[in-house]
């Protein structure tokens, strides 16, 4: 006798899984561009055939049971791997397109990436790439779950995660930057006058605050004027421009407003800083075609890019 969850179709397991995201069967329904009696059909006899009850209203809002999310991993392993089959096939048939999801964290995918994937897709019209722009933890999670294909990130500690393959690209300089005409400091300063001047940065107990802090102590430096922490790099540079405070930014990300001279690198000597950038997979991951080409074309813009700074 067949199994009742042998009988489940992908479709229904999709569909499962986009009310299990957006918490509503209309929402889900407009996701998929089917009617709303159908989404509930089908939530209804996912749970008719595994025999549990997956889903329960917690107000307006649809929550999974204990049971739900057991069954919303598993449906998301099995898309997840269907859909990687499905790319592999059509590539081995075409060879020319395909799809790639990336993760990045949030400078390189602000400021790096978007350049670099739109000159890769303009040879590429049929292909559909997406970034997803993440802290440095989630951007190493996307790809370890699955739900990306490779990512770009700056977190170190995605060594210890042995699922995934770390490659290291390069190292993003960090500069000291402050207002055009601000007077909290000068053209220069040194590392034992750094300590006391207000500061701008990311918010405590992230990934980006404590690389930034560990490199830092290295010079001896720890900073006692913290006077504003910001959850993206482009609330800083903002805050920054505003005379709030000085900030430790990469290069990358404020290239454009040293350029215009709206912000000034403040000189640092005997001190560098800088992060390093990784490319990061799942070791069990087998890419495209497609994703190859694409992952390898963006590592070489990226050493190149590095070449020039």
């Amino acid at each position: 006798m067949r199994s009742l969850i042998s009988q489940i179709t992908l479709h229904k397991l999709e569909v499962f899984c986009h009310v299990a995201e957006l918490g509503s069967v209309s929402r889900a329904a407009e996701k998929c561009s089917i009617a709303q009696p159908v989404v509930t059909t089908h939530v209804k006899s996912l749970a008719q055939k595994i025999g549990v009850p997956l889903t329960k209203k917690n107000g307006r809002q649809i929550t999974l049971t204990e049971d739900g999310e057991r069954i919303y991993a598993w449906a998301k392993a099995i898309i997840s791997q269907t859909r990687e089959l499905e790319d592999e096939l059509r590539d081995r048939k075409a060879g020319t397109t395909g799809s790639a999801s990336i993760a990045a964290s949030m400078t390189l995918g602000s400021y790096i990436l978007p350049s670099i994937v739109s000159r890769f897709k303009d040879g590429h019209e049929q292909s559909d790439i997406s970034v997803q722009i993440a802290n440095p933890k989630m951007a190493s999670e996307l790809v370890q779950r699955g739900e990306c294909d490779f990512g770009f990130t700056i977190f170190d500690r995605v060594r210890g995660i042995s699922s995934l393959e770390v490659i290291p690209l390069y190292s993003e300089k960090l500069i000291l930057a402050a207002a055009r005409d601000s007077a909290i400091v000068g053209s220069e300063i040194t590392p034992e006058n750094l300590s006391d001047l207000p500061f701008i940065t990311a918010r405590a107990n992230t990934a980006r605050r404590d690389l930034e802090d560990y490199a830092l102590m290295t010079h001896g430096i720890v900073r006692s004027n913290i006077v504003l922490e910001f959850g993206h790099g482009e609330a800083i540079k903002q805050s920054v421009r505003a005379g709030s405070g000085i900030a430790f930014l990469f290069e990358s990300s404020v290239k454009d407003e040293l350029l215009s001279g709206v912000l000034r690198e403040v000189r640092t000597p005997g001190m560098a800083l800088a992060f390093p950038i990784y490319f990061v997979r799942r070791k069990d991951k087998k890419m495209t075609a497609f994703q190859h080409k694409l992952a390898n074309f963006i590592c070489a813009e990226i050493g190149s890019l590095n070449q020039l700074s």
